[in-house]
């Protein structure tokens, strides 16, 4: 039994693509600080109707699988992958979230969600939220949290290429890109309308994650793609698309200014990061006037442009090698102390 036991243990909720991504990048990140890790991930749950099931039903199995791998690695310390996988968690752990259930579930979404959080919150040894944002959104309304905290945004990298072309429209030959598996929370209708208006002949928006084929005028789906597939799609694209109500974090924002994309986004609540990156970079691209924005973006100069090269400045916080960093000097000391 003693060469299967673990340091950390990570339990997570493979729930999103976002992480799917994330969790095997704490998980290297721990390998190579020299800690033995362990990853318990829960077992899918059928579609509910309500979030407030929904997450009784990840919760749930998230403990399941937990409790599993803690008999099976014993391990000194585990780390929570979202702060759902927390709420029921066989014993306490470090949170590692995106955005708590005090802002994402708000009114009946979270009957039962954010009470529980509360006491799961002060039990953590260390909270690891993505985002400053994230944090103050649950210390909002005066609650005091009194849990040690170290952001530890998900680490994004340029793909192979990525900033190549990236100083200008050479190269080029996708006018514009968005994501949104989940049509309604990434708001895709919004995205929709406000191509319909921007675009001219000849310019067309693909939408990944969305059924491949015509989605209205100028715009199409590309269906599911791998991760190398979409990253390749984004090395292509002169502009990426963004127009979530409330964003948690945004890891596709992140890539595509990793890959040298120009980033136009509606404002929205949430911690949202990418969100103060575009603006710091082009404060015109961010606007209420989505159809405005997009076509700023896509009239940008081809030459002597310095937007990606900035992008690139601005994401060194989000680089793996920070997220290495921090894992070894902040976290993994206060979890295995």
């Amino acid at each position: 039994m003693s060469d299967r036991r673990a340091d950390v243990l990570v339990v997570a909720l493979p729930t999103t693509a976002g992480w799917r991504g994330a969790v095997p990048a704490l998980a290297g990140a721990i390998e190579r600080a020299g800690a033995r890790v362990a990853v318990a991930a829960a077992a899918p749950v059928r579609e509910v109707r309500t979030f407030v099931l929904t997450d009784l039903l990840q919760a749930h199995a998230a403990r399941i699988a937990a409790s599993a791998a803690i008999a099976a690695h014993r391990p000194r310390a585990l780390v929570y992958a979202s702060a759902t996988s927390a709420l029921l968690g066989p014993r306490p752990g470090a949170i590692w979230f995106d955005s708590p259930a005090a802002q994402n579930r708000p009114g009946r979404h979270g009957l039962w969600q954010p009470p529980l959080e509360r006491r799961r919150v002060a039990r953590a040894p260390l909270l690891l939220p993505m985002s400053a944002g994230g944090l103050d959104a649950l210390q909002a309304g005066g609650r005091r949290v009194a849990t040690p905290a170290v952001v530890l945004p998900v680490p994004v990298e340029p793909s192979a290429g990525g900033l190549a072309g990236a100083g200008s429209h050479a190269g080029r030959d996708v006018a514009a890109l968005a994501y949104a598996a989940d049509a309604e929370k990434k708001g895709l209708p919004r995205i929709l309308a406000a191509w319909a208006q921007a675009r001219r002949d000849g310019e067309t928006l693909l939408v990944a994650g969305q059924p491949a084929g015509p989605l209205g005028e100028g715009a199409e789906g590309t269906g599911l793609l791998a991760p190398d597939a979409y990253r390749a799609l984004l090395r292509r694209a002169r502009v990426f698309v963004a127009a979530p109500r409330h964003e948690d974090f945004g890891i596709a924002q992140l890539e595509a200014l990793a890959d040298g994309c120009r980033l136009v986004s509606a404002p929205a609540s949430g911690p949202y990061p990418a969100l103060a990156l575009a603006r710091t970079l082009d404060p015109a691209l961010v606007s209420e006037d989505l159809a405005v924005a997009i076509r700023a973006a896509l009239d940008a100069p081809v030459a002597g442009d310095d937007y990606a090269e900035r992008a690139a400045e601005l994401l060194a916080p989000y680089r793996r090698a920070a997220f290495d960093a921090t894992v070894r000097e902040r976290v993994l000391p206060v979890l295995l102390s």
